[in-house]
């Protein structure tokens, strides 16, 4: 499990990438700061939030709601943190210190500045005279959606990187993405947030994966150039 693993997607293009991880951050900051400026100005998206999470809440069920509580806590903040620091646990002692920064640097970097966005933007969450949780902190971006971004996202791409069957690569992500999509779902399901909410974080998490991931690559080929 080595940084080294990721040349062969480099195809021999010196920066490239560099170029395709700041083209990613830069694409997902964009979609974040369109999101958050349809939430500042109330623009349809708000909208189309409040009617679906009017739509979950009236439709939702028992067994449902026992299923995505538990889906639910794979993006939860304790989890998270204890998956994460077990493989970079697990990594240092395979003498994968490149591989720690990237999980590490993503995922509790990931975590604060989840927490700065929320103070900054201060959105209310979704609010019901029966509602499934109870939760007094801030909706936007969702904390759950952003941390099952980063930590499945950057284990996933560890995965790909020592698989050499196609098959089994695509399966990898695909199955990452699913879980993630459904942490997300399971958040505006439970009146946690809204759609915006889950959509914003998802923009937030690429971003931030991009980023850390092209840095910690990025110092793993100048030392080992």
């Amino acid at each position: 499990m080595s940084f080294r693993n990721l040349r062969r997607y480099d195809r021999g293009y010196l920066g490239l990438h560099l170029v395709i991880g700041l083209l990613v951050f830069a694409a997902m900051t964009l979609i974040l700061g369109e999101i958050s400026e349809d939430i500042i100005k109330g623009e349809p998206l708000t909208v189309a939030d409040v009617q679906i999470s009017n739509w979950l809440h009236t439709h939702r069920s028992p067994h449902l709601t026992t299923g995505f509580l538990i889906v639910t806590s794979f993006g939860s903040s304790i989890p998270v943190s204890l998956i994460a620091i077990t493989v970079g646990v697990y990594l240092l002692r395979r003498r994968q210190p490149y591989w720690v920064a990237a999980i590490w640097s993503s995922v509790f970097g990931g975590m604060l500045l989840n927490k700065y966005l929320k103070l900054v933007f201060y959105r209310p969450r979704p609010r019901f005279d029966d509602p499934i949780l109870m939760l007094t902190t801030y909706s936007f971006p969702s904390g759950h959606t952003m941390a099952a971004t980063v930590l499945y996202g950057v284990l996933a791409l560890l995965l790909v990187t020592t698989i050499k069957s196609r098959s089994l690569r695509v399966l990898v992500v695909l199955a990452a993405s699913c879980l993630i999509g459904l942490v997300g779902f399971s958040r505006m399901y439970l009146g946690a947030h809204y759609l915006s909410d889950v959509l914003g974080a998802f923009a937030e998490g690429l971003a931030w994966l991009s980023l850390c991931l092209t840095a910690v690559y990025s110092m793993w080929r100048q030392r080992n150039k």
